[in-house]
């Protein structure tokens, strides 16, 4: 006769060790602080200070002779603020067919961004604007690939 142990006595301290091991790999990597840790470029209200940052985040971002700011992460803070979609806007001659298309992407997906759940803080007015601002950036991106022949996905 072949004695069997009940079936939670192994299964239960076993799916609760691999419960354990799944939360405490997530606790590691905290996802909300990524999404919204705020750049220096993210001030968006209308004061003096706010308004100078702005501009010289944006002249720093112009300044930037390899364009490092392009591959880097933005939140809906950013596209409120407009910094960024502003530099796509002024550098669009520049920029290979390669950034151009990042930039329609990334212009593309910022109204989801300011819609989105990481998006506390911002005013209704604040996310209208980057998202009037991020379709027209969009729109004059998506020209100047048409207008250069560009193969890349946008």
């Amino acid at each position: 006769m072949i004695a069997r142990r009940p079936f939670g006595r192994i299964f239960i301290p076993v799916s609760m060790l691999v419960l354990g091991t799944v939360l405490g790999s997530c606790a590691a990597i905290n996802l909300e602080t990524a999404a919204t840790a705020q750049p220096s470029a993210d001030c968006v209200d209308d004061s003096p200070p706010c308004v100078e940052a702005r501009g010289a985040a944006l002249k720093r971002m112009l300044a930037d002779p390899k364009r490092s700011w392009i591959r880097e992460p933005a939140n809906a803070h950013s596209y409120a603020a407009g910094v960024r979609l502003f530099a796509f806007r002024s550098r669009k001659r520049e920029l290979s067919c390669d950034e151009l298309a990042h930039g329609k992407r990334e212009a593309d997906g910022a109204p989801s961004a300011l819609n989105g759940p990481y998006s506390g803080g911002l005013s209704p007015a604040q996310k209208s604007r980057g998202t009037m601002l991020a379709a027209e950036v969009s729109k004059e991106l998506g020209t100047e690939i048409r207008r250069r022949g560009c193969r890349v996905r946008a």
